[in-house]
């Protein structure tokens, strides 16, 4: 087994103290699986150019998401097509 560094071993011990708790609670992780569902289920592969800025404040967004940013890009796609895209 890798050794962990130091910040590692602390974030480890801090996880399995039970110091962290989650934030979403069921509903949250109903919405992840299904995400992950369709994630899985993906067969076409498609390129598109966006500005670097626009990339960014993507990616940014995903993290608050905690979810990956070409998953959250598949996921607006979707709702839009299917007319569940709603502006916040």
């Amino acid at each position: 087994m890798k050794k962990l560094e130091k910040s590692e071993a602390e974030l480890l011990k801090s996880v399995e103290d039970g110091e962290w708790q989650s934030v979403g609670g069921e509903k949250k992780k109903a919405e992840y699986e299904r995400y992950a569902k369709n994630t899985a289920a993906k067969n076409k592969r498609i390129n598109i150019r966006l500005s670097e800025k626009d990339l960014a404040n993507l990616k940014a967004k995903s993290l608050e998401e905690g979810i990956p940013y070409q998953t959250l890009i598949a996921s607006i796609i979707h709702k839009y097509v299917h007319g569940k895209f709603r502006e916040i």
